[in-house]
């Protein structure tokens, strides 16, 4: 058999190529994830919360209004066969004061599948058994939306108790040097007051000894004197020349 042209293998290659590039993926889900056919729904859910819910109402509310448009859901998840969990009426006070007064929120519930009905002059919200898939999903959606934003209560209530801790632990600072400074005060007035004290009964005890004897320099005779039968100081001073002058004979 005759070995194959250069030619041949370059066109045997080039048609390998071709094959490869329009050769359909046999397993795409390696490639790139799954469509997911409830997006959007999830989606137009996400946007219903927020900024449907949460912007233009007060965020206490909006967080409990979320709650019970997901208690309402899930009462009807738990037991899909129980008509009382399937309706509610707009005149509860609770539900007038979460779901009605408020802004987005009984979008959200007809969303889920909760339609406006009449009965004996009596309006109420009825569920429809036949949109268990979109209440599955506002439910989910309810879900992600309350654990992200109690998450960030939780964080925000942790700030207010650390910056609480820190406004306290600095007025017991302040507390603590205003009375070290007192104490300092009153310890360096009463070692003033000592010290005082002190000096003055040492002023008290030299005023009270006699006075010292005048001392009397090396070579000089003291004065000599004594005392009269009436107590009078007499001085006699004696002469250089001690005997007086000689008599002329």
């Amino acid at each position: 058999m005759p070995a194959p042209s250069a030619n041949s293998l370059a066109d045997a290659i080039e048609r390998r190529l071709r094959e490869q590039r329009v050769q359909p993926q046999t397993d795409p889900g390696k490639t790139y994830a799954a469509f997911d056919e409830h997006h959007e729904k999830r989606q137009e859910f996400r946007r219903m919360i927020d900024p449907g819910i949460l912007r233009p109402n007060a965020r206490p509310l909006a967080l409990e209004a979320l709650q019970t448009l997901l208690k309402l859901a899930e009462n009807i998840l738990q037991h899909p066969n129980d008509p009382k969990y399937q309706r509610f009426k707009p005149a509860n006070a609770t539900i007038k004061r979460l779901i009605i007064d408020l802004k987005g929120t009984v979008e959200y519930a007809r969303e889920m599948g909760f339609d406006p009905q009449v009965e004996n002059y009596q309006p109420y919200y009825q569920f429809k058994p036949r949109r268990m898939g979109d209440l599955r999903i506002g439910a989910e959606i309810l879900r992600e939306a309350l654990d992200r934003e109690m998450s960030k209560e939780e964080r925000a209530e942790r700030a207010k108790q650390q910056e609480k801790a820190v406004a306290a632990a600095q007025v017991a600072n302040i507390k603590q040097a205003f009375i070290d400074d007192r104490k300092s005060q009153a310890l360096r007035s009463r070692r003033e007051e000592e010290l005082r004290q002190a000096r003055a009964t040492a002023a008290a005890r030299q005023g009270s000894q006699p006075p010292a004897s005048p001392s009397v320099p090396p070579g000089t005779m003291p004065s000599s004197g004594g005392r009269t039968l009436n107590g009078n100081v007499v001085s006699i001073q004696e002469d250089e020349d001690y005997g007086g002058d000689d008599d002329d004979e």
